[in-house]
């Protein structure tokens, strides 16, 4: 047997209108702190997971749920890092519960896969009617910046936002034509998904100032090339990237994010404090 995490996460506000978190934790995951650095109505949370590390046969699984009118911001410090399996696999699982009114912030840092690793990351965003979410995930395959191959392994991954928009895919080591050809991933061993979305159908002006504001930040950027923005579904805006290392893929994605709070939310960007340590 493996580590089993458990991390349930309440966030409400309170008649003061100030974001509140309560937390209850199982195993090895667990909330650091609540911290309020844009004003009492918006709630970072960091999330650790002491062993540093998930390896086969540990299963993790987050649950955050807000309730009307709460927003959260969820990130960690530091990658997410499968390591290579005896024959087990290893499941990390993100459940976002978004109530009407609501806004869910889901920002890790990257994942990392090694070789030899049997990982699964899934992903799931329940939003209610007059809620919205948004959130990305940045996954290197081996070690890119230090030339560590991904020769064996698969990861496997499932983002989902119910009744809008559903993406699941394998990488297996062994697949080269898709990890090395033209039409798959061309080599590049970074990608980087991120997506915004709502408990409704966005208006048309509101979704097209989301697609511009994408596509603008990545047309200054080196991954130009290698990106793209889309509309899959009324509800939802996707922007995908491939890169070879993970630091341009992220400064991508955190533009993004300055533009999409200011589009959507008329909000600036708070950047959590973590990401600089």
């Amino acid at each position: 047997m493996g580590w089993l995490g458990h991390l349930d996460l309440r966030f409400r506000l309170d008649d003061h209108g100030r974001c509140l978190l309560h937390d209850r934790h199982e195993g090895p995951l667990r909330v650091l702190r609540a911290l309020h650095p844009e004003g009492p109505g918006v709630c970072h949370g960091v999330v650790v997971h002491p062993p540093g590390g998930i390896v086969g046969g540990d299963a993790l699984a987050l649950e955050a749920t807000l309730a009307p009118g709460a927003h959260a911001l969820l990130t960690t410090p530091g990658a997410t890092r499968f390591y290579r399996s005896a024959g087990a696999p290893a499941l990390q699982s993100v459940e976002l519960h978004v109530a009407e009114g609501a806004r869910a912030e889901w920002l890790p840092l990257e994942t990392i896969c090694h070789a030899g690793a049997l990982a699964e990351s899934r992903l799931r965003a329940h939003l209610a009617p007059g809620a919205e979410a948004m959130g990305w995930d940045v996954l290197a395959l081996g070690l890119p910046a230090s030339g560590a191959p991904f020769d064996r392994g698969c990861f496997r991954q499932h983002i989902e936002l119910p009744g809008a928009w559903l993406e699941r895919g394998a990488l297996d080591a062994a697949d080269t034509r898709l990890l090395d050809s033209p039409l798959g991933l061309a080599g590049r061993r970074v990608l980087a998904t991120m997506w915004f979305g709502a408990g409704a159908a966005l208006a048309d002006a509101r979704r097209e100032a989301l697609l511009d504001a994408a596509r603008e930040a990545v047309a200054g950027t080196p991954l130009a090339r290698w990106a793209g923005v889309t509309a899959p579904g009324p509800r939802v805006v996707v922007l995908r990237a491939l890169g070879e290392r993970v630091e341009p893929a992220m400064a991508l994605l955190v533009q993004v994010w300055q533009r999409w709070r200011r589009v959507a939310w008329t909000r600036e960007a708070c950047a959590p404090r973590v990401w600089r340590t």
